[in-house]
């Protein structure tokens, strides 16, 4: 078996891969309450003024970090509409979805998990899905699109370091908006001199109640939030970016 049901503290289901010994979200924050206040609430915060947003979701997985957008959007009553791409490895796992026991929030978005679990893409007209079956390092430098919003969500870079290396975050740089944001679950300092070195700005966001500090980046300022002094961190510490060249084997997505 290469995956177990867990039930995270603020009740929501994820997995436990016995392949990558690694739960797939947070078991402490909760798999909703990470999906919200690590990455939808806090990328929406920046780009609230648009009335349409491109993102980014890598990888797609149980498609919390999706749905959970579609879901905020829609109890907060914004008028935005959607675009979403998503790579995405494991066919076998987006045609279970189905049968997977989402949390409650999710129960008038089960049409889209349905349509996204056999077609791997969901349109109406205020919404665009797109699962991107494959290799993320692959599927992402062939995108020819500006995102507003990227959810860097991947396993953790032990785990997975090829989805947290200097050379993703050069290929995310390129398809990123000038205006846009990058959020993570990881403060790793390899995650942040890897965004530094291809000129993002770093930030600690701190603000979620009951949820653990997480990773905001961007190519330009951002207000309200607080600055990380990278200048500081490389002259006192010194981190390294993980290369792509320390590693060999198939590069693997996250399942969230």
């Amino acid at each position: 078996m290469e995956y177990k049901k867990v039930t995270t503290l603020d009740g929501s289901d994820t997995l436990f891969s016995y392949r990558f010994n690694e739960h797939y979200h947070s078991t402490k924050d909760g798999a909703l309450v990470e999906s919200l206040n690590k990455y939808v609430i806090p990328s929406i915060y920046y780009q609230s003024d648009k009335k349409s947003l491109k993102i980014l979701d890598i990888c797609f997985g149980l498609g919390y970090n999706t749905l959970a957008t579609i879901y905020y959007i829609q109890k907060e009553k914004l008028n935005i509409n959607l675009e979403i791409y998503s790579p995405e490895f494991d066919i076998n796992l987006i045609q279970s979805l189905s049968s997977f026991n989402y949390p409650k929030e999710f129960d008038n978005l089960k049409n889209i998990i349905n349509l996204l679990s056999q077609n791997y893409e969901y349109i109406d007209n205020n919404i665009k899905i797109k699962i991107l079956v494959g290799d993320a390092r692959v599927s992402i430098p062939k995108l020819n699109i500006k995102f507003d919003i990227i959810y860097q969500d991947a396993f953790s870079p032990q785990n997975n370091p090829l989805l947290w290396t200097f050379e993703h975050f050069r290929d995310i740089k390129d398809i990123i908006a000038d205006d846009g944001v990058l959020t993570t679950y990881s403060t790793a300092s390899s995650t942040r001199i890897a965004l530094y070195n291809n000129g993002f700005n770093i930030f600690l966001y701190n603000k979620a109640p009951k949820t653990r500090t997480s990773t905001i980046a961007s190519l330009q300022m951002l207000d309200n939030i607080e600055w990380v002094n990278m200048p500081h961190k490389i002259e006192v510490n010194n981190p390294k970016p993980i290369r792509d060249r320390e590693f060999q084997g198939d590069n693997l997505c996250k399942i969230v």
